[in-house]
């Protein structure tokens, strides 16, 4: 399987959810896709990406990245420092409920979608958007490995 799974109609989809998601809060949202996980947890290995991807650089630290590792069937969401010290630990639940439930019928790239808009939902209450002084800091695009 190749490294990305997605047409490029699925990919456009995808992007465009992260751009509605950061309408709503100054939280920065990626997402990162890879046929196999080379960590032994998902989680450990999008801690990893989340630094090679500089998401850790954002002013408020409020970056979440979504994880895919599609041919394992592995996936992670983990969220920077400063969306952390704000909300439960078990904040993102709810969202890899979603996405498992997308995921394990194959429907990937809706399952993303929508995790991407309840992340961006969820991370209004603490991080609202302010056109003010907000930027787009990280891109919006979709990083392959």
């Amino acid at each position: 399987m190749s490294t990305n799974p997605f047409t490029p109609e699925e990919q456009q989809r995808i992007v465009n959810s992260i751009r509605k998601a950061e309408k709503a809060t100054s939280g920065e949202i990626r997402v990162h896709v890879e046929p196999h996980c080379p960590a032994p947890d998902p989680v450990q290995r999008a801690i990893e990406v989340f630094a090679q991807l500089g998401m850790d650089q954002t002013k408020q630290q409020n970056g979440v990245l979504f994880y895919l590792a599609h041919a394992d069937r592995k996936f992670a969401i983990i969220g920077d420092k400063g969306i952390n010290t704000k909300v439960a630990p078990n904040f993102w639940e709810s969202t890899k409920t979603l996405l498992r439930s997308y995921f394990s019928a194959g429907h990937y790239a809706e399952g993303l979608v929508q995790g991407i808009l309840q992340a961006g939902q969820q991370l209004q209450q603490y991080f609202p958007y302010d056109g003010a002084t907000d930027t787009n800091e990280l891109p919006n695009d979709i990083s392959f490995q």
